[in-house]
């Protein structure tokens, strides 16, 4: 068993103040009204894609998983909610023993989604439902608007690895969340120990412009790494002059050397120049490996240049332009009374101004084409169509306040690369565009 299987919790003994006030002010007045207990159905969907992104991924349920079942009101959560006079007595003693005891369904993590794609659908009390909003959104809006921007990124590398190095630019926790929403969309490593630790990526990494600079040459830099790594690590090659320092690596390190890295300049050009002098010196089978900025533009236009592998910071981690999915979490269907039998009546928002939804409880398939590719993604509330049975997206993911489905992160990550690769060739194109495939409401 991997530690991905573990469902290890967060660093804080519960998530239960990863919330919003008004969470618990609507449960106290729901308490008090009694329709608290009404049978209730939330869905997670976007209205829309961010501009000019051809699908989105579904990424961070595993983290969703643990953040329900350590989702607890601890005797220090409790009297921290008194002492600020949040909720009243009666609310307290409601939210001590707070437990979830409802099902969640949802799009298997890695999938893709699309507008309208019902990506959650949490059913239980509305109390019991209405408390887990905040933190289920602020996982799967982050950690699905990295895995859009990683697979983008791994679309464009093609078959070269790519190496996620961005926990010096954002917060110390969500750079971990982010090292696991890269290695779901697509990329193979991280720089980050601790989410190596957590999730059990692969991690890596050898040194810096600091560690060239301590020395007083550039050889002495590289043969100290060299005796302590071996021969087969990569040497950073561009604190100085790059050709005197590839020079030197092959000197140091023989016609073996592992790689170089290269994270500055004009990287096309000089990975060109690089490749060049390698192979001259005898070193044909090093690598070359770049950074400095890179994004999946970047990645795309050096398509044709001789790089190996890629290392990607502030662009993977900040979701590439666009740091959030834009999901919400919306009350679509409720029952009438606090009575087990009573039916469900679809509920949803019309008021204008762009945020309306669609009621009732949904399911979705994704429909074929001929060739096996997506046309379309389809959604209903009512019966699902014959021809569509086998092609339900939605998998149960908690029954009766237990998981049901954790998974282990490469299953993961390879169900994401066989969705990618089961969609039109159009949704790897980096040009703007509308969602790749249609949404349609049956």
């Amino acid at each position: 068993m991997g530690v991905a299987d573990l469902g290890l919790p967060v660093d804080v003994p519960s998530t239960a103040l990863f919330t919003d006030h008004y969470e618990l002010t609507m449960v106290q007045a729901a308490l008090a009204a009694g329709t608290a207990e009404r049978r209730s159905v939330f869905e997670v969907f976007t209205r829309r894609l961010p501009e000019g992104r051809r699908y989105g991924v579904v990424a961070g349920t595993g983290r969703v998983l643990d953040a329900v079942e350590n989702f607890r009101f601890d005797a220090d959560v409790l009297n921290f909610l008194r002492e600020r006079a949040a909720v009243d007595e009666a609310t307290l003693e409601w939210l001590a023993s707070y437990r979830f005891s409802g099902d969640i369904w949802g799009y298997p993590e890695g999938e893709v989604y699309f507008p309208g794609s019902p990506i959650l659908r949490v059913e239980g009390s509305f109390a019991e439902c209405v408390l887990l909003e905040t933190v289920i959104l602020s996982i799967l809006n982050h950690d699905s608007a990295i895995a859009a921007a990683a697979s983008r990124m791994a679309s464009a590398a093609g078959d070269r690895p790519l190496i996620e190095m961005g926990a010096r630019r954002t917060h110390e926790l969500a750079a971990v969340a982010a090292s696991r929403a890269a290695y779901v969309g697509g990329f193979t490593s991280t720089s980050d120990l601790a989410a190596g630790f957590r999730y059990n990526i692969p991690t890596v990494g050898t040194s810096a412009h600091a560690f060239t600079l301590l020395f007083d040459t550039e050889r002495e830099a590289f043969r100290a790494q060299v005796n302590t790594l071996g021969g087969g690590t990569t040497l950073l090659v561009d604190t100085y002059d790059v050709t005197e320092a590839v020079r030197a690596a092959v000197e140091v390190a023989g016609p073996e050397l592992g790689a170089v890295r290269i994270d500055s300049g004009d990287l096309l050009l000089v990975a060109h120049r690089v490749r060049q002098q390698l192979d001259e010196l005898g070193a044909t089978n090093t690598r070359i490996t770049v950074t400095s900025d890179l994004d999946e533009y970047a990645i795309a236009s050096l398509r044709a240049a001789p790089v190996d592998a890629y290392g990607v910071g502030t662009q993977l981690v900040t979701g590439s332009g666009h740091p959030t999915a834009s999901m919400v979490y919306k009350l679509v269907a409720r029952a009438g009374s606090a009575d087990a039998d009573a039916p469900l009546v679809p509920v949803a928002k019309k008021s204008s101004g762009g945020k309306t939804s669609v009621g009732g409880r949904k399911w979705a398939a994704r429909r074929l084409d001929d060739h096996g590719v997506a046309e379309a993604e389809v959604i209903g509330t009512g019966r699902v169509p014959q021809e569509l049975q086998d092609r339900l997206l939605q998998v149960q993911l908690v029954k009766g306040g237990e998981v049901v489905a954790r998974e282990p992160l490469d299953v993961v990550r390879d169900r994401h690369a066989a969705a990618r690769a089961g969609l039109p060739l159009s949704a790897t194109q980096l040009s703007r565009g509308e969602a790749v495939i249609p949404t349609e409401y049956v």
